[in-house]
């Protein structure tokens, strides 16, 4: 899953939700320089990660993907898994999308200073342009995967990802729909689990 996934799954609790946005930028050793409580959110994320990478319909999904994108299908199904968050929140959420992702960026605007490097300046662009709330639309949801085939290091393709998406949106709906409430309860029960 991708941010907005992460930190929804948070559940507003800021340090999990920092835990949640600075994990994939957290390397080897630095876990030890966070508090406890953000360090619950990093091994969160990851737990999320390993869930979601063997989940079988997400399985399916990428497997949709593969002739076209190769290693990229996994990275773009995430995507594809976000925008359908985002353009059917209020199926998932009482509190408006707009909102929650300005909640999210006022609760961690107050911690970046504890981000590393890589993080901090993805936040910046996130926050200042409203990426959460932009991966809601095909034109949002583009931009990030353009944005994206820009910095990968091979001829990712991921530029097309849009287009692929818009002609095969209900099946990929279809996946999230048995995919996303097997991820809910398996965060929920994570977090009882680890408290």
């Amino acid at each position: 899953m991708n941010h907005l996934a992460h930190l929804f799954l948070s559940q507003s609790n800021v340090q999990l939700m920092i835990g949640n946005f600075i994990a994939d930028h957290v390397k080897g050793k630095q876990i030890e320089e966070y508090s406890e409580k953000v360090i619950r959110g990093i091994n969160m994320h990851r737990a999320i990660d390993e869930f979601t990478d063997s989940h079988p319909q997400v399985i399916i999904s990428k497997e949709r993907l593969y002739s076209q994108f190769h290693k990229y299908a996994p990275v773009i199904v995430d995507m594809f898994y976000d925008h359908i968050l985002a353009a059917n929140w209020s199926d998932y959420s009482p509190i408006q999308l707009k909102s929650f992702t300005l909640g999210v960026y006022r609760s961690l605007e107050s911690h970046k200073d504890t981000f590393p490097p890589s993080a901090a300046r993805f936040f910046e662009y996130m926050s200042t342009y409203d990426w959460l709330a932009d991966y809601a639309s095909f034109e949002g949801i583009g931009a990030a995967l353009n944005g994206m085939a820009k910095r990968a290091s091979f001829d990712s393709k991921m530029e097309q990802a849009t287009a692929v998406l818009e002609e095969n949106i209900e099946v990929f709906h279809e996946d999230f729909k048995i995919f996303f409430p097997d991820l809910i309860a398996f965060s929920a029960n994570w977090l009882k689990e680890n408290e």
